[in-house]
């Protein structure tokens, strides 16, 4: 039956749920809440009768199902963010590091070539086996949370509102961490979204620094001749009337099945900035975890620019080179 437009608005505006949950999920999922926060008080009851005890953090790890999401919850450690650090300490060949989280004991994959993030449910198999070499692994991850903003790599690598997560304070139960840990959590959503955390501001920088001019959005001639291909371009220098260096940047924390998607787009961009802009540079900065573990991807994404950058400091350096050999000679 036909409803007037008046007649929808009405629906939804008398029969509003406002918020919408589920009553029988509700109280399953409360449940679960409940089971975190007496675990966390169980192992607070353990540290203020043995004191703090790394063996008290690797028991929890090994015989609760959901230990690992308890000492994640203590600390403010997201666990998304967790598994990329597993995949960076399984990539890089950092002695201390190395050390640290007894790598060599539990780690047997032979290249990085094809290397996959571990899923959550491989990494709780890994923290509940009796394997000795799990045993390792498990000490190692206790030992990232107790001691891991102490290794310089990783101070270099992880940003410092993350790294502060990493805090033997935190492990304490002490009242000043816990208000860090709710803070930290409570503005994590600002803090990503600010633009100076953004990588593409040390581009902007760099510009700046140079003095040049550069412009955001439709190239001209490609709204004109292929009005459904064309995209945003996040650097247009100097402008969008003579471009000579466009570029368009791609940073990944995380993986997404988007990415083989974002890759085809880019060759097919690639295209027509060729036919249209011949003498323009098309340049792309990529970069991130979210790249390295998507190999397949990875290799499509490159082959659509002249030359790729990431936001390495040597990187933004020969960038800086080639922006003064096709701008400013």
């Amino acid at each position: 039956m036909y409803k007037s437009v008046s007649d929808k608005l009405t629906t939804v505006i008398e029969k509003n749920t406002f918020y919408f949950f589920n009553k029988d999920f509700e109280q399953e999922y409360e449940g679960y809440v409940t089971s975190l926060r007496e675990t966390l008080l169980v192992v607070k009851n353990r540290i203020d009768n043995e004191g703090l005890k790394k063996e008290i953090f690797e028991d929890l790890l090994h015989t609760k199902e959901n230990g690992l999401r308890a000492l994640l919850a203590l600390t403010g450690f997201s666990n998304e963010y967790l598994k990329r650090l597993i995949t960076i300490i399984r990539i890089v060949d950092n002695v201390e590091l190395n050390k640290l989280v007894y790598k060599s004991k539990w780690y047997e994959e032979k290249s990085n070539e094809n290397i996959k993030e571990w899923s959550d449910a491989f990494i709780q198999k890994k923290l509940i086996s009796e394997d000795s070499k799990n045993t390792y692994f498990r000490k190692g991850l206790v030992n990232i949370f107790f001691e891991g903003s102490s290794i310089p790599f990783l101070a270099s690598t992880i940003p410092l509102f993350e790294l502060k997560k990493l805090s033997i304070s935190k492990l304490k139960f002490e009242v000043t961490e816990m208000l860090d840990t709710l803070i930290r959590y409570k503005e994590k959503g600002s803090y990503s979204g600010k633009k100076a955390n953004n990588p593409e501001m040390l581009i902007e920088d760099l510009l700046d620094k140079l003095d040049l001019s550069f412009e955001r959005g439709d190239l001209t001639e490609l709204i004109d001749n292929a009005p459904d291909n064309k995209r945003t371009m996040d650097f247009i220098i100097p402008n969008k009337k003579n471009p000579k260096v466009i570029v368009e940047c791609s940073f990944l924390a995380t993986t997404s099945s988007g990415q083989g998607d974002k890759s085809k787009t880019e060759i097919s961009i690639d295209k027509l900035i060729k036919q249209h802009y011949p003498k323009a540079k098309f340049i792309g900065f990529v970069d991130g975890i979210g790249w390295y573990v998507r190999k397949g991807d990875l290799k499509r994404m490159v082959t659509a620019y002249e030359d790729v950058f990431t936001f390495h400091k040597e990187e933004l350096k020969r960038f800086e080179k080639l922006l003064i050999e096709n701008l400013l000679q």
